[in-house]
Parts: C-alpha cells; sequence; structure tokens
C-alpha cells in the first residue's frame, strides 16, 4: 500500500522523550522528543516519496506491457490485465486496470504524482474511445511522459546531492562540538542542562538548527520542484 506512515514519528517522539526523562531533564526530554519526531517524519516522507517513485516506475512499465500487448491483438480486457500484473505493485496494478477498463470513474486518491499519471491514463483511454485513435499509441505516450519525469527526477536529485550532504555535514557540527568539549575536560553537556543560562542557550540553539535544516530542506525541494 502506497500510504504515508504517520505512526512511527509519533513513537520515536515518544520513546526519545522518555529516554531523556530517564537520563536527563524535562527540557532535554522535550527537545528529545521533538528532534526524534522531526526525524522520523523526514524518514517517513523520504521513503514515502522512494514508494512513490517505485509506482511511477511500475505504472511505466504496465503502461509499456498494455501498448505491447494492443498491438499483438489481445483484447482490451485481456492486455489491461497483463499491464495490471506488469505493474508489480498491487494498489498501481488495480488503478491502472480501473483506468482503462472504466476510464470515466475517478482513479483513487494515490499520493504523488502517481493520482496525475493515472488521471492521464484515464483521459487518453477516453480520447481513444471517443476518436478511435490508437490506445496503444496513447499509452506509449503516456509511458515516455512518466520515464521523461523520472529521468528529470533522478537528475536534480544528482544536482543536489552534494547541498543535502552540506547540510547533515553542519547538522551535526553541534554534537561535534560537545564531544570535542568533553574531551578537553570541560562539560558543556552539564552547563546546559542544569543551568538557567545553559538551559536558554540550548533551547536557542535547538531553535536555530531546526530553522537551519528548515530552510535546506525548503531549498531543496524548491529546486526539486
Amino acid at each position: 500500500m502506497l500510504l504515508h506512515p504517520v505512526r512511527p514519528p509519533v513513537m520515536a517522539a515518544v520513546l526519545a522523550g522518555a529516554a531523556g526523562a530517564i537520563v536527563s531533564t524535562p527540557l532535554v526530554a522535550v527537545l528529545a522528543g521533538a528532534g526524534a519526531w522531526a526525524g522520523g517524519r523526514a524518514l517517513a516522507t523520504r521513503r514515502a516519496a522512494a514508494r512513490v517513485d517505485a509506482g511511477l516506475r511500475g505504472l511505466a512499465d504496465g503502461l509499456a506491457a498494455l501498448a505491447a500487448e494492443l498491438r499483438s491483438g489481445r483484447s482490451l480486457d485481456a492486455a489491461a490485465a497483463a499491464a495490471g500484473s506488469a505493474c508489480g505493485d498491487t494498489a498501481v496494478g488495480r488503478s491502472l486496470l480501473r483506468a482503462v477498463r472504466t476510464p470515466e470513474v475517478a482513479p483513487p486518491d494515490l499520493p504523488g504524482e502517481l493520482d496525475a499519471a493515472l488521471a492521464r491514463t484515464a483521459a487518453a483511454t477516453r480520447l481513444s474511445q471517443r476518436t478511435g485513435c490508437s490506445l496503444a499509441a496513447v499509452a506509449t505516450a503516456v509511458e515516455d511522459d512518466l520515464r521523461a519525469r523520472s529521468r528529470h527526477r533522478v537528475e536534480l536529485r544528482a544536482a543536489t546531492a552534494g547541498p543535502r550532504a552540506s547540510a547533515t555535514v553542519l547538522a551535526g557540527l553541534p554534537v561535534l562540538g560537545l564531544l570535542m568539549g568533553s574531551g578537553v575536560g570541560a562539560d558543556p553537556w552539564s552547563v546546559l542542562t542544569t543551568t538557567a543560562t545553559g538551559q536558554v542557550l540550548l533551547v536557542a540553539g535547538a531553535a536555530l538548527e531546526a530553522t537551519g535544516l528548515a530552510w535546506s530542506h525548503h531549498l531543496v525541494q524548491r529546486a526539486l520542484r
């Protein structure tokens, strides 16, 4: 199923908050929970995007199979069944089957570009039914469009890999600073968690860290769009 996971980030936040409360102060527990939730949310979003990409590749494979089956002379129902099996993902295969057999029915709500791609597939089927043009040719056109979009996304992600890596390295520098301070005999963690000034600095630092990561993510996503 191509669903966006919600529970794992919440569970990560609860576990991190509980661990923070056990080993440190309530303030650390809150910050740890918030950080774990944000990290879990980012990971869940990345995994959901990967599933959407896999679904789009499966849909392109299904359209290729549909066109090949139609050109070989098979009936629309048989070609649609073969296309659904070629998708790999069960939900995408069922949606493609519905878009080809009953294009007048709105496709199910799937995440990301899958919904738009299936809508284009249904529109292509309606166009073929109304005008008599070759459905194989229209399916091939939609397949080519999907593969071109996929190549474009891969190129954009490769181009933004450097900025993403830089943001990750910069995000880890505060932790490195704490480790270096502990290594020279200081106790920065105790200062940050047990003194009023340190707690203010801890909250301010965590807020700046979150703001920097969010802004970096926004810039990368804007470039990808």
